[in-house]
């Protein structure tokens, strides 16, 4: 069984929120959608959260998606309160960089990239509200192959294999051999940041999101840990009873 630690990360308004309640939603680990602008989303608990619509503290969501666990850290969105989003990417397995298809990429988009980049953070894209776009598919790719990555690969496109095939020469081989992709190749080459697949849908109708988590599990690569126990603190907060927490990730051994 696969545990992954995953985070969504974006400039503010494009929807994580709204994204991750709708993957709690078709895992079913809730049983009714919530909304920003009607201040019941489950993670943004917080009164002032609520009051100004927008995620201020780094928070954890649990879920189970195809026999593997995803931890998923909805981090703000907000340039002030870049400091906390920025403590949660020393814990990620895997980094889901959601952007407005209205807007496409903003300043503070730029800037997550260049932290991810630091980081060295294998990368989902997911491109929101195509709901309500102007834009198409190719200008986006476009926009993100010019300012992020020529290997920004739409998963979906009917090119996606070609695109994949020439990632590196490990994946050429194999493909001129099989005429398939390897998997564990692929997994391989995202986590070293060759590659950066790209989905497309919209979080407030849930179109794109089985995608987008199917994706979490089958592209992931999850390192080995070492069996004498470690764990990395990313965050420190109290509940309502005045009680200390520490959030960790553990690396090795068992807590």
């Amino acid at each position: 069984m696969k545990r992954i630690v995953t985070g969504i990360l974006a400039h503010v308004d494009a929807g994580k929120t709204t994204c991750i309640e709708s993957m709690l939603y078709t895992s079913k680990t809730i049983r009714k959608l919530g909304r920003v602008d009607h201040q019941d989303a489950y993670l943004d608990y917080d009164n002032q959260e609520r009051e100004r619509g927008i995620t201020i503290y780094s928070k954890e969501a649990h879920f189970h998606w195809k026999d593997s666990e995803i931890y998923l850290i909805d981090t703000p969105g907000h340039v002030d309160f870049s400091s906390e989003m920025e403590r949660s990417l020393q814990v990620l397995d895997l980094a889901i960089l959601l952007i407005n298809g209205q807007d496409g990429i903003q300043s503070h988009t730029s800037t997550i990239w260049k932290c991810l980049k630091h980081y060295k953070i294998p990368t989902l894209i997911f491109i929101n509200k195509m709901d309500i776009s102007y834009k198409t598919q190719e200008e986006l790719m476009n926009d993100l192959k010019v300012h992020f990555s020529s290997n920004c690969i739409n998963f979906k496109s009917k090119d996606a294999e070609d695109e994949l095939s020439m990632l590196n020469e490990d994946i050429m081989n194999h493909y001129l051999e099989t005429e398939e992709v390897d998997s564990s190749l692929l997994q391989q080459a995202i986590f070293k940041r060759e590659c950066f697949p790209v989905f497309f849908g919209s979080a407030l109708k849930i179109q794109g999101i089985k995608d987008l988590m199917d994706a979490i599990i089958d592209l992931s690569f999850i390192q080995e840990y070492p069996e004498d126990f470690g764990a990395r603190v990313y965050k420190i907060s109290s509940d309502d009873q005045g009680n200390r927490l520490t959030h960790v990730k553990i690396t090795g051994g068992v807590l």
